[in-house]
């Protein structure tokens, strides 16, 4: 069993910038890979940028360049640090982290970019 709590989400205009966190406890020692996701109203969710338990990176093409996820090194939590904002980044954001034996979520985030 894993516990994940996010944090960090808010209001901000375009080109701003928000900081993301999730703070994971429980089994941490036995996940492998750690992704942010979000979801937009009437849309599935998608993942956004994820860690693997040696630090290889990942993110979607739409963030690249602006999205930068991080951990910390006790393993314990997770940041994305999210620059140049855009509306269409408007979002719930929700931190996965992913075991063998399954996947845990978090509540989420509410990430709203005015324009």
């Amino acid at each position: 069993q894993v516990q994940l709590v996010e944090s960090g989400g808010g209001l901000v205009q375009a080109g701003g910038s928000l900081r993301l966190s999730c703070a994971a406890s429980g089994s941490i020692f036995l996940v492998n890979y750690m992704g942010w996701y979000r979801q937009a109203p009437g849309k599935q969710r998608d993942l956004v940028a994820g860690i693997t338990r040696i630090g290889i990176r990942n993110y979607t093409d739409s963030v690249k360049g602006r999205f930068t996820i991080s951990r910390d090194d006790a393993k314990t939590t997770v940041h994305l640090q999210m620059d140049s904002l855009k509306p269409e980044d408007t979002a719930v954001y929700y931190c996965k982290a992913s075991l063998r034996g399954g996947d845990f979520w978090g509540q989420g985030t509410q990430v709203t970019v005015s324009s």
